[in-house]
């Protein structure tokens, strides 16, 4: 979001070792540490972060087989780009998304009807609390719906690389998201070319400003701010809105409550400062315009909740990391 303070020191290992002694070596020291990836998903506040963050730049790479593995720092995309490039299919789907390897088990990263938890084969974790690497499988990540993880909102385990077991296929894994086989022209349940689908999955999230653009503002947020809120029953004033089977309860879509209380896209140019404003291609975005605090951020996010919960009872939460700062 281009927004947040400075932090006390910056550490960039450019290698997975490196990255484990020196999350060693700050846990021996007990110096308050942040870890990041591309902070694609993080807000932080305007005193910034008095300790030391390592941010995992770490890009190797290998591929055997089906079996791809990357390390925490690589940058997504070229993982999904490079996987294509080499034949195989199972990451399609998931592309134009920021940030980097490490964030998608955390995030139980999906999009389009796709993913991490489909294709993940396993992954090396330190806990922060024993100073042990591990590796681990699938079932202790805690995958759950709403893209729980075990990893979010918890400081104790650090993802250091990630394996996926694709496919040696050209073609996609059959296409669940209807918008998605609309523009592919197939029924839902068939399969594309899977470049095909990457090009499309492309455009339609540019559409929405979710393919970061410096240029464009609508880009300059961390994608959905608010989790679509899971409830045991819907509110009488909510009656109207859409719902969604979720394992956990009724789930509402935050872009509806959002944009039908009174919050369109584009909304916010004329409210405070006119430096925050919900995204003009969806309202379930909150964008720097230019020159924005986290300050201005938090009061607008508060507003934008105080309205939601005003018209229909229920109170939003963020689906981003906050780091000193809330609202």
């Amino acid at each position: 979001m281009r927004i947040g303070g400075p932090v006390g020191q910056l550490f960039e290992p450019e290698s997975t070792l490196h990255a484990l002694e020196l999350l060693r070596e700050h846990a021996a020291d007990e110096t308050p540490f942040l870890v990041m990836g591309g902070g694609s998903n993080l807000v932080v506040g305007d005193i910034g972060f008095d300790g030391a963050v390592i941010r995992m730049v770490s890009s190797e790479l290998d591929i055997d087989g089906d079996l791809v593995t990357a390390a925490a720092g690589l940058e997504w995309d070229y993982l999904v780009r490079t996987t294509l490039s080499e034949g195989l299919s199972g990451l399609e789907a998931l592309s134009g998304i920021p940030g980097t390897v490490g964030g998608t088990p955390v995030q139980n990263v999906g999009a389009y009807g796709a993913l991490t938890s489909d294709v993940l084969d396993s992954l090396t974790v330190y806990d922060r609390e024993t100073g042990v690497a591990e590796r681990w499988t699938p079932d202790r990540c805690g995958f759950g719906p709403h893209r729980q993880s075990i990893f979010k909102r918890r400081n104790r385990w650090v993802v250091l690389d990630v394996t996926y077991r694709l496919r040696r296929s050209t073609e996609s894994k059959p296409i669940k998201y209807a918008a998605l086989a609309e523009a592919l022209s197939v029924d839902i349940g068939g399969t594309a070319a899977a470049a095909d689908v990457r090009e499309a999955v492309l455009s339609i999230r540019r559409k929405r400003g979710m393919v970061l653009d410096p240029e464009d503002h609508d880009t300059w947020s961390v994608g959905s701010f608010f989790l679509n809120p899971v409830l045991e029953s819907v509110p009488p004033r909510a009656a109207e809105c859409p719902t969604y089977h979720d394992g956990e309860g009724v789930k509402l879509p935050a872009a509806w409550l959002i944009h039908n209380a009174g919050f369109a896209p584009g909304y916010g140019l004329d409210w405070g400062n006119g430096t925050v404003a919900l995204s003009s291609k969806h309202a379930l975005a909150v964008t720097n315009r230019g020159g924005a605090t986290t300050s201005d951020v938090m009061k607008f996010a508060a507003h934008i909740r105080d309205g939601v919960e005003a018209r229909f009872d229920v109170r939003l939460s963020p689906e981003c990391d906050l780091v000193n700062c809330s609202f």
